[in-house]
C-alpha cells in the first residue's frame, strides 16, 4: 500500500477527472416541508487553491478523489453522518509554507438573499442582515434569507483551523487559515482535519431564529451547558477595577435579599481589581463569606498575563502586535508546557480557594495581538510563530481551552471572556458574546450588547450559555435605558449579571431587579421578530415561559450616536 508521500510524489501526474457535481447520491436531510433552492456545499468543490506566504496562491489539481499541488494534499469528499451528510476537509503538507486554503464551491442562493455572517471572537457592534458583499468575511458560518426560507453553510465546532466564508452570486467560497501565528505550521506528516462543513436548508415559514437554532445545533452536536441558570451580581461596570471585599459583600447582601426562592442561586462574581491585597486582604474568606449567604463565588482572571518572576523565554514574541506593539502587552506561550503550567496557575487557585465560577479574560488578543474587530481574513499580523511550530493556531487555542478546562475541574463553570466561541463551544459552559456593555455610556450597550443579544441568540444553549453582558445600574445611564435592557436580557434566559452602583440603587430599582432575576431563573428564551430590519431591532417575542411581546425603545430622546464609543 502506497503511504502519504508517495502519493504526493504521484497524484499530480495522474490523469485530472472531471470534479463531480453530486455527492454520490446523497442529500442533505433538513425536515419536511418545502425546501429552500441552495448551493450544495455536500460535495466535492469546483476549485480549491493553495496560498503559500502572503500572495502566493496556486490552483490545485483533481485527480484520485483529491487536490494537489507542490507537496500538499487536500481531500473533501461526503461522509454519511447520523441522519444527514458532512464534508470533512483534510489536508496533508509536506511542502513548504502553506497559509491557507480556499474551497470554491460554484452555484447560486437564488434572488437577492440577505446574508448574516459570525464573529471571530466576541461581535463590536457589527452583526447585521446585509445583501451579497463578495469580499465580506463571514466567520464560521453564515446564514441566508430569500424572504421565506432560512439557509445555514458553516463548519462544525472545535475545527483544527481557522475558518471564514464569502458569498457572491456566481458561488461560495470557504478559506481555511492553516497558521501556526503569522506563518506557516510544521505539520510534518500528519494529516490534519482542518474542519467539517455541514449545510441546512430552510423550510418554507419557520423562523429565523428556529432555522438558526437548528443549524447551530448541527455545528455543536455536544454543548457543555450549565446544570443552574447563570444571574446575580458583577461590580466591572460601576467599580471599573476599584472594587473592595467590603463593597463585594455590599452587593452579595443586596444580590441575596432579593433572590428568588428555590434551587437556583446567584453568583457574586468578583471582577479585575482584587489583585490588590490592601483591598482583599484573604480571598479565600471572601469565598466563604459569599458562600455563607447561600450565594455562589466567581472570579475573574487573566490566565495569559505573566507574573513578574516569569522566565522570559516562555513568553510570547512583541512582533504579533505588527508595528505598533502596545505598552505592556507580554503574554505567555501556551506551546512551552512550563509557561502553560503557570497559566494553570491561576485556574488551579481560583478553585482551590472556593470559587465555582471562572471568567477567563483577554485570551484571543494576548495570543494574536489583535480584537476581533479588526482581524478580518487574518487572525493575526504575519512574520511570527509559536514556540510549537507543529500546531495550527485554532488547534493552540482548543489545547488551552481543554488545559483551563481541567484545571478548573468538572464542578466549576466556565465563562469564557474574549474567547472563540465556535472553537469553546462543548468546552465551557458560557461565553461572552458581544464586546463591553458600559455602566457609563449607553450607547455602547446598545451598540455591542443588543446587537449581539439580537444576532446570536441562535447560539444559546446551542454552543454554550450566551452571556450578553451586564446589565449596570449607576447615575451616568438613564433607569429609562437601562430598565429596557435589564428586562430583554432577563427574558431571552441568557446571563443575567447585574452591577449596581450603590448610590444609584432605588427602591425602583431594586424592585426591577428582584422581578429581573425572578425571569432569569425560569430559562426562557426570546428572540427579534423582524431581525433583519436592522442591527438592534425593536420587537421581541418570548415564547418561554409563557408568551410576551415586547417592543423596546433602544435609540431613546437623544438617537444614536455617529461617533466611537
Amino acid at each position: 500500500m502506497a503511504n502519504r508521500r508517495d502519493f504526493l510524489k504521484t497524484a499530480v501526474a495522474a490523469t485530472v477527472s472531471a470534479i463531480p457535481t453530486t455527492a454520490s447520491g446523497l442529500h442533505a436531510i433538513s425536515g419536511a416541508g418545502t425546501k429552500s433552492r441552495g448551493i450544495d456545499l455536500l460535495r466535492a468543490p469546483n476549485h480549491v487553491s493553495a496560498r503559500f506566504g502572503t500572495m502566493d496562491v496556486v490552483r490545485m489539481q483533481y485527480a484520485a478523489r483529491a487536490w494537489t499541488c507542490l507537496g500538499v494534499r487536500v481531500s473533501a469528499e461526503p461522509i454519511q453522518a447520523g441522519q444527514g451528510i458532512e464534508l470533512p476537509v483534510r489536508v496533508i503538507n509536506e511542502g513548504k509554507n502553506l497559509t491557507y486554503l480556499h474551497l470554491r464551491w460554484e452555484g447560486t442562493e437564488g434572488d437577492a438573499p440577505l446574508l448574516l455572517g459570525d464573529a471571530w471572537e466576541r461581535s463590536y457592534g457589527d452583526l447585521e442582515w446585509r445583501g451579497i458583499v463578495p469580499e465580506r468575511v463571514m466567520p464560521w458560518y453564515f446564514l441566508t434569507f430569500d424572504g421565506a426560507h432560512v439557509n445555514g453553510y458553516g463548519v462544525k465546532t472545535q475545527p483544527s483551523a481557522f475558518c471564514f466564508w464569502q458569498s457572491d452570486p456566481e458561488g461560495i467560497t470557504l478559506s481555511i487559515d492553516l497558521r501556526n501565528g503569522g506563518e506557516a505550521t510544521e505539520l510534518g506528516d500528519r494529516e490534519l482535519n482542518a474542519c467539517t462543513v455541514v449545510t441546512r436548508m430552510g423550510t418554507k415559514g419557520e423562523t429565523i431564529w428556529r432555522a438558526g437554532k437548528e443549524f447551530c445545533g448541527l455545528m455543536c452536536r455536544t454543548p457543555r451547558l450549565p446544570e443552574r441558570p447563570l444571574f446575580g451580581v458583577n461590580d466591572w461596570n460601576y467599580a471599573y477595577g476599584k472594587n473592595t471585599a467590603s463593597g463585594i459583600l455590599r452587593d452579595a447582601d443586596l444580590i441575596a435579599s432579593l433572590a428568588p426562592s428555590g434551587k437556583a442561586r446567584p453568583y457574586v462574581v468578583i471582577d479585575d481589581g482584587w489583585q490588590d491585597t490592601a483591598r482583599f486582604p484573604s480571598m479565600p474568606d471572601l469565598a466563604a463569606q459569599i458562600r455563607s449567604r447561600d450565594l455562589l463565588a466567581g472570579l475573574w482572571i487573566r490566565p495569559l498575563r505573566p507574573g513578574s518572576e516569569v522566565d522570559s523565554l516562555w513568553l510570547l514574541p512583541d512582533n504579533r502586535f505588527g508595528k505598533a506593539s502596545p505598552h505592556n502587552n507580554l503574554a505567555l506561550d501556551p506551546t512551552i508546557p512550563e509557561a502553560l503550567g503557570e497559566a494553570m496557575k491561576s485556574v488551579l487557585q481560583a478553585t482551590e480557594w472556593g470559587y465555582s465560577f471562572i471568567k477567563h479574560d483577554f485570551s484571543t488578543y494576548e495570543l494574536f495581538g489583535r480584537w476581533g474587530s479588526v482581524m478580518q481574513a487574518q487572525v493575526t499580523t504575519p512574520g511570527w510563530h509559536f514556540h510549537d511550530r507543529s500546531r495550527t493556531n485554532a488547534e493552540i487555542v482548543r489545547d488551552l481551552y481543554q488545559a483551563i478546562r481541567a484545571a478548573g475541574g468538572e464542578q466549576a463553570t466556565i465563562l469564557g471572556c474574549n474567547t472563540i466561541g465556535h472553537i469553546a463551544a462543548g468546552i465551557f459552559e458560557s461565553q461572552r458574546i458581544g464586546d463591553d456593555t458600559s455602566g457609563r455610556d449607553w450607547e455602547r450597550t446598545r451598540r455591542f450588547g443588543v446587537n449581539t443579544l439580537a444576532h446570536r441568540m441562535v447560539q444559546h444553549r446551542t454552543f454554550s450559555h450566551i452571556d450578553p453582558d451586564i446589565v449596570a445600574m449607576t447615575l451616568a445611564v438613564d433607569w429609562r435605558e437601562t430598565s429596557q435592557w435589564m428586562d430583554v436580557v432577563a427574558r431571552s434566559g441568557t446571563s443575567l449579571f447585574l452591577s449596581p452602583d450603590p448610590s444609584a440603587i432605588t427602591s425602583e430599582i431594586k424592585s426591577a431587579m428582584k422581578d429581573a432575576m425572578a425571569l432569569s431563573a425560569q430559562a426562557g428564551q426570546g428572540f427579534p421578530l423582524y431581525p433583519t430590519t436592522g442591527t438592534t431591532p425593536t420587537q421581541w417575542q418570548f415564547p418561554n415561559p409563557s408568551r410576551v411581546d415586547k417592543t423596546y425603545d433602544w435609540c431613546g430622546r437623544q438617537g444614536a450616536t455617529p461617533f466611537d464609543v
